[in-house]
This record gives structure tokens, sequence and C-alpha cells, in this order.
């Protein structure tokens, strides 16, 4: 008898996930930013979303919430352990960020806090000056930073993020100290604090220093990766200027959702949100906006985030 209800039990719960699978989404859905609106997260999410409610993606809008603070920290704390994991509150996660803030400590959460569904985007960092600025090089950098030991301010988007961790290689790859300065308003408010001359420099993401440089209010000296990208070939890598700095900063970003959603949910979302970044119109709005796009499937991330922890526990160690 109790092997019969058991099995009962278990064909309910399949007929039941089933149907939550094919109804779902039956109203609109949330996607939580950990940034400030402006930046280059919430740039992106809204243009890689703007087609959820068409018949041919989720078939119900996609509404973007911000929860900006401590670098990423306050929405993802957040989104770890208050997130209903119902399918219908998503978050835009940032790589090597949240991985690397959890390996430091005092977080709430971790890679297996999360399941990721889909990576739209990767955006390396490079280092910016206000456009009157007297560095024309990372050479000029570098120069100046060595005979002004720790007195060269540069701005960023927190404490390990992206942002950071360029600038702790271009550190330990100089031989030299300077002055981080993480913002509060994340990408926007490090930006705006080199356009108004708050800083020297700055190391921020490209798609944001491509729009600002396009403005005439910054120039970019050095890109954090391993090629040139396409929207900057006259500028080169930071290992074309003798800087011993690879694409660990590189800004992965993608849609996840809490641990503990329905596995048909994750399915549905993981079939259905990559073709949706794949968009012609959403390609249209990126490259405009000079960000540059990297769609990869849930399985791939699964991959990509397995390894950048790894990457991340090296490049940590002692710090």
């Amino acid at each position: 008898m109790k092997r019969l209800i058991a099995g009962a039990a278990l064909a309910v719960m399949s007929l039941t996930g089933g149907a939550m699978a094919q109804d779902y989404p039956e109203r609109p859905i949330m996607m939580m930013v950990s940034y400030g609106a402006g930046g280059a997260t919430d740039f992106q999410a809204r243009i890689v979303t703007m087609t959820a409610g068409n018949e041919d993606a989720l078939g119900m809008p996609i509404a973007i919430i911000n929860k900006p603070g401590a670098g990423g920290r306050v929405g993802w704390n957040w989104f770890a352990t208050q997130a209903d994991a119902d399918g219908y509150t998503l978050a835009a996660y940032n790589v090597p960020h949240f991985i690397a803030q959890s390996i430091k400590g005092g977080v709430e959460y971790s890679a297996d806090s999360f399941e990721p569904i889909a990576n739209w985007g990767a955006d390396p960092a490079v280092f910016v000056v206000a456009t009157d600025s007297p560095f024309n090089s990372m050479d000029d950098v570098i120069a100046h930073a060595k005979e002004n030991p720790g007195k060269l301010t540069f701005s960023g988007a927190g404490l390990f993020v992206g942002h950071h961790i360029a600038a702790l290689q271009i550190e330990k790859a100089a031989g030299v100290k300077m002055a981080y300065i993480p913002t509060k308003g994340g990408g926007a408010a490090a930006m705006k604090a080199v356009i108004a001359g708050e800083v020297m420099g700055g190391i921020n993401n490209l798609s944001d220093a491509f729009r600002a440089q396009e403005a005439g209010n910054v120039k970019i000296l050095g890109v954090a990766d391993l090629e040139r990208s396409e929207f900057l070939p006259d500028v080169p890598t930071m290992m074309e200027q003798g800087l011993d700095v690879d694409n660990s900063s590189v800004n992965f970003r993608g849609v996840m959702v809490p641990k503990g959603t329905p596995q048909e949910v994750i399915d549905k979302l993981a079939a259905t949100v990559p073709e949706m970044f794949k968009n012609d119109r959403v390609a249209k709005k990126m490259q405009a906006g000079g960000s540059p796009m990297h769609v990869m499937t849930r399985d791939e991330v699964i991959e990509m985030w397995a390894a950048r922890e790894q990457t991340l526990k090296e490049l940590l160690a002692g710090l």
C-alpha cells in the first residue's frame, strides 16, 4: 500500500511539474540587477530582455528592478536569501564579481546559491582617463604611479568586481601601488568620477567606456583582455603594453535563478533565453551601444562558472 501511495504521489508531482512548465510564465517576470540604472549591466539587461514578451520568446515581459550597493553584494545577498524560487524572480549575474566576493567572504551567497540560465555578454575591463588627462598610454600611468607611490587615484565599481580584479593585476604586473577607489553607484558612478576629475583615472567596462569615449568624455588607454576589441581596434591590450594582465577580469553577464527553482522552469528558461538573446533587434542595439555579446547556454555557463572559480581562487590567494 505504501508503495502504491508513493507511486501515486510521484505521478502527481510529475504531472504538476509538466503543467507548470507548459503554463509558465503566466504573469510578468522580474529581473534583479545588482547595479544602478545607467551602468553597463543595467543598460544591457534592458536590451537583452526587451523581446521577452514576444510569442516566440517567453510571451511575458521582464521588468528590471535595481538593487545596487557594495559592488553587487546587496542585490545578490537579497537574491540568495529572500527571492522567491518560482521562476518569476530572475537576476542578472556578473562573473567574476559574485564568485570573487564569495571567495573573499562576508556575503551570504556562493556559486551554489544560484542556477545559471544563459549568458549574454563578455565585457572586458579597460583603463580610462578624462580627455584632458596628460596620460596617453599605460606607460604614462605606470610611470606616474612609480614616481608617486599610492597617490594615483582611480575608480571602479566596487571591491572584488571585475574592475578591482583588473586593478590588482595591473598593480602586480607593474610592481606599483595605486589608490583604487570603489564607488557606491557601480560603473556609472565610477565613470562620472573620472569625467568630473574626482580621480586621475578609472577601470570600467568596455561598453560604458565606449559610449563615454564616443561622447568625447574619456580616453581609453588599455584593454584587460587577450585580444583587442572589435569596438576599440586602435586601443592596445595591457599585454601589448608590457603588463602581464590576462582576461580574468572580463565581465561575463547573464541570467540566473535562485537555487530551488523547479527544474521544469529552469529547463524552459534555458531553452528559451539564449534564443531570445540572439534576436536581431537585440544584437543591433547591443552593437550600437558598444556592448560585446557572447551568448552561452546553461551547460556552457556551468562550465564557465567552475573554471572562473578555480582561476579566481588562485588569483586571490593571499589577498
